[in-house]
């Protein structure tokens, strides 16, 4: 059951001028379910992305690199669950290339304006001819209104579809930001297994679009992690159409700029945190807060030491307060002049550990009565500076192992 997530209202995820989504059911892995997506974008939009850092990254995150770089705006995209085209060496990229070339005869714009997106099963083929024969239904179904079931086509082991939506008032003009994600396993910083597509109808400068996706991504989804594994198709986009009609926000520091910034965070934030409260086999969702270092990045080692760890997160998973194992996963983080006598560590409100040492007044039950809730913060103060950071986790449970053992069954 997911953690304290219940599936999106449609009705409140607010449409965004200049973007159109339409759903299908091609058969890519199994009969009768929506598993392709197309997304058409106006002229005239910006569209920026940032991808998986691991190397063996699939087909269509190359091709979508390669066509972002290119000297045509992107005006399509199209989204296929149930097959990740990872592992396909230079037949996945045929097929890719294919799928775009396909779409982008039916739009009437080239094959480099058009971004594929997959996500499944790894060294598969791409069944492109499914695909390419579901286009037309799902062309035809294009709707500005269709983020809820876009939602739920781009799913795979999720639980719940993920989508967030807000407005804001800038230059007396409502602007608009709406997005989607799916991702429930190998989920891991840089970025998880996970799609993200967030769209907006603001008007932003087109290198503001760029510096903006990376900003968000940085803040959400390079936060988050479920099982330390880095998947070969991670990929985050943001769409800015223009089509607001207030001025161009040409800096994030002024007002304007800030309030754009500030919604576009929220929105990747509450998309990313979702995939964590339908981690598989989830119970718990867990803060891992770490303040008072030196920079922000050994605050990141010494959350991402925490939150990455089998052994603590099987004891949050028990309601174990086996608080050893997050002080051992602080020493192991990689900082070499690390003072263990200058660290302090709490469970909520729970003190824990002060310089460094069991605290006299706690209590085991005390550990346990945190340890027992369904949200919970971990914070640890290392003492030693101003920086701080957040990464967001869950337990690893029974249901993990069940989930992944029957995963291509």
């Amino acid at each position: 059951m997911p953690v304290n997530l219940q599936a999106p209202d449609p009705s409140r995820l607010h449409a965004v001028p200049g973007v159109e989504l339409g759903i299908a059911m091609a058969g890519v892995r199994k009969a009768h379910r929506r598993d392709l997506t197309v997304v058409t974008i106006a002229e005239g939009s910006t569209v920026a992305g940032v991808f998986t850092r691991n190397r063996f990254c699939a087909a269509p995150v190359q091709l979508c690199r390669s066509h972002l770089a290119g000297a045509l705006s992107p005006r399509a995209i199209v989204i296929n669950t149930g097959n990740a085209n990872a592992g396909t060496g230079d037949d996945g990229l045929a097929r890719a290339r294919a799928t775009c070339e396909a779409l982008a005869a039916h739009l009437g714009i080239a094959p480099e304006q058009v971004l594929p997106f997959s996500t499944g099963v790894i060294m598969e083929s791409l069944p492109v001819d499914r695909i390419v024969a579901g286009l037309p239904a799902a062309i035809a179904d294009l709707r500005p209104d269709h983020w809820g079931t876009a939602a739920e086509a781009i799913m795979t082991t999720d639980t719940l579809p993920k989508a967030a939506s807000v407005q804001l008032q800038i230059g007396g003009k409502t602007v608009t930001v709406t997005g989607i994600s799916k991702g429930a396993g190998m989920i891991r910083p840089n970025m998880a297994t996970m799609l993200g597509f967030v769209a907006t109808d603001a008007v932003v400068a087109p290198a503001l679009v760029r510096s903006l996706v990376q900003d968000a991504a940085d803040q959400s989804f390079n936060r988050i992690t479920i099982d330390g594994d880095t998947s070969t198709n991670d990929s985050f986009v943001l769409i800015a159409t223009g089509r607001a009609g207030h001025d161009e926000i040409t800096q994030f520091e002024s007002g304007d700029g800030l309030r754009l910034r500030d919604a576009v965070v929220a929105v990747a934030q509450q998309l990313a945190q979702a995939i964590v409260r339908d981690g598989e086999g989830a119970t718990k969702f867990i803060s891992v807060c770490v303040e008072g270092g030196q920079t922000e990045d050994e605050c990141r080692k010494v959350a991402y030491a925490i939150a990455h760890s089998p052994l603590v997160k099987t004891a949050f998973f028990a309601s174990d307060p086996n608080l050893g194992r997050i002080l051992a996963a602080v020493g192991y983080a990689g900082i070499a002049d690390l003072d263990q006598t200058t660290i302090d560590l709490f469970l909520d409100e729970v003190a824990v550990v002060k310089a460094g040492g069991r605290l006299p007044e706690y209590r085991e039950e005390d550990g346990q009565r945190v340890m027992k809730r369904s949200e919970i913060t971990v914070r640890v103060v290392l003492n030693r500076g101003s920086a701080q950071t957040t990464v967001w986790t869950c337990d690893l449970s029974y249901d993990y192992v069940k989930i992944n053992a029957d995963y291509r069954s």
